[in-house]
């Protein structure tokens, strides 16, 4: 690599990600028997193929949180017992990091991925052999507009982490380009989302609305990329991006402002707007599972939205996810797993009960001492009250000191997450330090211990995200409307517990909806995003996170001293921590290339 961006994206993207497929005379303009030329690439409709699969590879499945991905154990939501001490979650938390740690950067892996969807679209459109077929130009015609999906998608990807970046448009820079014209700077926060869209609705007139093949399950649609666009104009209107004055300093070189001034409202309607576009497609629907007398079975419906392959709900996913190396993480040990993804007092206490009112709203009926007497339809007498008459979803999400595991193959087994129970920290690394685990997206048919996991799916976008972001959006710009009750109701009813019977005020309706995405979204790596987006992040994700009193010497279910809120980590934020560092050898390549502020 040279030392700016653009000539790393160039020769990397140009030279390094077509080695796997193939590679250019060199070295006395020899070619080796078993090596095609990239002029061949583009000449063969196989080659051209998997060029293309390569460009979808980028895509991240983002439920490693360990290794590859921050988003769930640097939120509020989760506690990554994996990620301590030697992974980098457990550093960031800390504060312990800088634009020099390389953790989580995905600057270069999605600028290569962009410039590998840009040579594509450059050169596709010459391939004689798909030529040559019946439909062959129908056929490269979906393949351009497939990269260029893909290439807004990590334009999108990139904005969500860095905020504004460069935007590099379908030039090829010429090999004699002079140094100083390749210094680029960061193109505006607004550009960039106006740049994207506007890529988003073209790819959006050529593409299918859905895959209608079993066989193409996964590849690009006007349907994901309405969804990418919808998500990208709710951030847009959030507060982080919309009139934040906290980056008033926050300019190019020449003094250009990268985050607008000026609070406009109507970014809220183009949001809601995008949402609603989305809905009135009237293809996709909420995935239900109806009980024998044709009620809502609310925990199969709701843990079958990510379980059950293709349904109605799932909008962008991807086929092929690693499901293996999520649900051994959370599986607790006993049923051959690591114990390794732990959720947080601050997510527990986010659930409803199951009249649908907050744990701290007047007449929730929740209780925080003692124990059950009497069962219930999803605890057993004797369950810590703290666990008691909560909602649905959150017996579908959360494992508890005293439930019951879901593999049935396990026979009634209750998870002991206290010291010396089955999942306990004695004599071990594999523990919760929170005293809980996570349920959701662990299939009940897959097992740990036997090396067996059900392959699905991996969401990424769904309907339910949809039906919050249109009333997230519309109660900002046009609150009272009816419109924001009736698909929080919808989302609450498939939930299993009562519908908001009134209208609220702007302010506490945003609240409302906001814990509504807290719970809905929960463990769906949503959270981080929106904590920051919301600028709320500064209460949320930094000072003491508290679980249970996992290291008390309890060994039955039955001690009030496991229940003891304990803090277990504590977090530091800082206001620099809204927008994640530009890695510093970008910074050092191209002087054009301004930092994140505070880094």
């Amino acid at each position: 690599m040279k030392r700016t961006t653009y000539i790393a994206l160039y020769i990397s993207g140009l030279c390094c990600l077509l080695a796997t497929l193939g590679c250019q005379k060199n070295f006395f303009d020899q070619v080796p028997d078993d090596r095609i030329t990239i002029e061949e690439v583009f000449n063969r409709r196989l080659e051209s193929e998997r060029y293309l699969a390569n460009i979808y590879a980028r895509i991240r499945e983002e439920h490693n949180q360990w290794t590859d991905n921050p988003w769930m154990g640097v939120a509020d939501e989760a506690d990554m017992t994996w990620a301590r001490s030697g992974y980098n979650t457990y550093f960031i938390n800390l504060g312990a990091w800088d634009p020099n740690s390389g953790y989580f950067q995905f600057w270069e892996h999605y600028y290569r991925g962009i410039r590998s969807a840009t040579y594509f679209m450059q050169h596709i459109g010459g391939n004689e052999e798909i030529l040559k077929l019946p439909n062959g130009q129908g056929l490269i015609n979906q393949y351009w507009t497939e990269a260029r999906f893909l290439r807004a998608y990590f334009y999108f990807c990139l904005l969500r982490q860095y905020g504004p970046v460069i935007l590099l448009g379908d030039e090829v820079i010429p090999p004699d380009t002079p140094f100083d014209n390749l210094l680029l700077p960061r193109n505006t926060f607004d550009e960039c989302v106006n740049y994207i869209v506007s890529e988003l609705d073209a790819v959006g007139q050529a593409l299918p609305l859905v895959q209608t093949n079993a066989r193409e399950e996964g590849r690009a649609t006007r349907s994901m990329a309405m969804a990418v666009k919808a998500r990208l104009l709710l951030y847009a209107a959030s507060p982080l991006y919309n009139g934040n004055t906290a980056f008033a300093s926050f300019t190019n070189d020449d003094g250009t402002p990268l985050i607008s001034q000026n609070y406009d409202e109507n970014k809220w309607r183009l949001a809601a707007d995008a949402a609603k576009a989305i809905i009135d497609l009237n293809h996709f629907d909420l995935y239900k599972v109806m009980d024998s007398d044709g009620n809502i079975d609310p925990i199969a419906s709701y843990s079958g939205i990510v379980l059950e392959p293709w349904n109605k709900e799932q909008i962008f996913v991807r086929p092929a996810w690693n499901d293996g190396d999520w649900e051994r993480h959370a599986t607790p040990r006993f049923g051959g797993g690591w114990s390794g993804i732990g959720a947080t007092q601050k997510q527990v206490d986010a659930y409803f009960m199951d009249n649908g009112k907050a744990i701290d709203e007047e007449g929730s009926g929740y209780v925080e001492t003692g124990f059950s007497t009497e069962g219930t339809r999803y605890t057993p007498a004797g369950t810590y009250n703290m666990y008691v008459n909560r909602e649905p979803r959150f017996y579908a999400s959360i494992v508890y000191n005293g439930s019951y595991w879901i593999h049935r193959d396990e026979g009634d087994i209750r998870v002991g997450m206290h010291r010396y129970g089955n999942t306990g920290m004695e004599g071990t690394w594999d523990f919760s330090r929170t005293g809980y685990l996570i349920r959701k997206n662990i299939h009940p048919n897959s097992n740990p211990r036997l090396n067996r996991f059900v392959r699905r799916p991996y969401v990424m976008f769904r309907l339910g995200e949809v039906y919050l972001n249109y009333a997230e959006a519309l109660n900002e710009y046009d609150p009272g409307n009816p419109d924001i009750l009736h698909y929080i109701n919808l989302i609450r009813e498939r939930a299993g517990i009562p519908k908001l019977e009134r209208e609220y005020f702007k302010e506490e309706m945003r609240k409302r909806i906001q814990q509504e995405r807290q719970v809905e979204l929960a463990f769906e790596n949503h959270r981080y995003f929106d904590t920051r987006r919301w600028k709320i992040a500064m209460e949320t994700d930094g000072g003491p996170f508290e679980g249970m009193n996992v290291e008390a010497p309890v060994s039955t279910f039955d001690d009030p001293e496991f229940y003891r809120r304990t803090v277990f980590e504590t977090r530091v934020f800082q206001e620099r921590h809204y927008l994640w560092p530009i890695p510093q050898s970008e910074i050092d390549r191209n002087r054009a290339l301004r930092q994140n502020p505070g880094w």
